[in-house]
């Protein structure tokens, strides 16, 4: 193995890029944008799953699957980085606040939740992880615990988890910052790829078809795109999942100008919202139903929508507003504001539906992996947390 190219400039594409760099493979890494980490990778909330969120998924495998790659995400992150991630981990473990709407009664997200952390329990990479004493049993939460964070009739419950998220934006700066650093990865930005095909005179050997050219051979491809990596998988024959669905969502990054007590929530289970505070001054905000800006079953889902100033700003407002209902915190960020920035992406799914529906295959997240026809490997990361994970078990594969 001498040549790899990698589609997508993602965690998982930089993180794969790098990890086969630095075992001595040469490689090509593929962006559209003009910049590495420069999307959904960096906007987003950086939950580091350890499965408590899909209480909609009563198996236990969504969890499972996830819980390998969240409890994992340090010790990788921090060799990728080659420096300690603890500034990026948030200080507050998460709270779950279990909505009259929940999909997921009271009883049973508390019997789900149990089950999960019995479950990090037995894990062996739970001494390693971003949360502080992984594993621990869930707090029910007093009443009068309760009423510090929510004064909303909507919540009938809440649990505090031993899990936790990252900055990552934190996250991102250093990961650029480690690819354009190391030796044997070349970088190809702006380049957005249109197809992979077969060399002529080797069928083991791919070309990199983009709007530009053609580049290669290479001796392998990792497909690490996020939105758009099924349209590449066809190119390859690689048939598309029997359901899959693309959603447009963003959400608020605010710098305060005085510090706000807004705890790291998460509401659900369904379509609602969550915050997270990253030190002092910086919160992530987000509601699902004022987030959602457009939905696609398309193999590569349209240009992203494109917002005005004037729709950033009411789109703060809408966020900030309805989860404000919720945890009244939130009210005070507005007036505390010293920038916000509205930003997020396609979110891919292996499932459809809504949230708000039980049966919705969105409440499930174990069928994310690695597909490999040859030496030709298309991941479906699922999910932030387990997309460092991911990559180090595409490196193994290929090396």
């Amino acid at each position: 193995m001498t040549h790899v190219a990698v589609l997508g400039g993602g965690i998982m594409g930089c993180a794969t890029a790098v990890l086969l760099a630095r075992r001595g493979v040469d490689v090509t890494l593929f962006e559209a944008a003009d910049r590495v980490l420069a999307r959904a990778s960096r906007w987003n909330e950086g939950k580091i799953h350890l499965g408590y969120l899909y209480a909609g998924d009563r198996t236990l495998n969504t969890a499972r699957r996830l819980m390998p790659g969240g409890l994992a995400f340090r010790r990788i992150t921090e060799t990728l980085l080659e420096q300690s991630i603890a500034p990026a981990i948030g200080a507050d473990d998460e709270v779950y606040l279990v909505h009259r709407a929940s999909v997921a009664s009271v009883r049973a997200t508390a019997q789900y939740l149990a089950a999960v952390a019995s479950l990090v329990r037995e894990h062996a990479e739970v001494a390693g992880s971003v949360a502080p004493d992984a594993g621990r049993a869930p707090a029910t939460l007093a009443s009068t615990d309760l009423a510090r964070i929510t004064d909303s009739a909507d919540i009938v419950a809440g649990f505090r988890v031993a899990e936790r998220s990252v900055s990552t934006n934190w996250i991102a700066d250093r990961l650029e910052a480690v690819v354009a650093a190391t030796p044997r990865l070349r970088l190809r930005l702006g380049a957005r790829v249109a197809a992979v095909t077969p060399a002529a005179d080797r069928t083991d050997r791919f070309h990199v078809q983009t709007a530009e050219d053609r580049d290669g051979p290479y001796d392998a491809v990792v497909n690490a795109l996020w939105e758009g990596r099924l349209a590449i998988d066809r190119t390859m024959g690689l048939s598309p999942p029997a359901e899959f669905s693309h959603r447009y969502r963003v959400a608020a990054f605010v710098r305060l100008s005085q510090p706000v007590d807004v705890p790291s929530v998460v509401i659900g289970t369904g379509p609602f919202g969550d915050a997270k505070r990253y030190g002092e001054r910086d919160v992530y905000l987000s509601w699902y139903p004022a987030g959602l800006l457009d939905e696609s079953d398309a193999l590569a889902p349209p240009t992203e929508p494109r917002g005005s100033a004037d729709v950033d700003a009411r789109l703060l407002i809408d966020i900030t507003t309805q989860l404000g209902s919720i945890v009244p915190a939130v009210r005070q960020v507005l007036s505390n504001t010293d920038h916000a920035s509205i930003r997020g992406g396609w979110v891919y799914a292996n499932g459809r539906g809504s949230l708000s529906q039980p049966w919705s295959t969105l409440h499930r997240r174990d069928r994310v992996g690695i597909h490999r026809v040859g030496r030709y490997l298309s991941v479906d990361t699922g999910k932030y947390s387990i997309a460092p994970w991911l990559a180090q078990q595409v490196v193994d594969q290929l090396v």
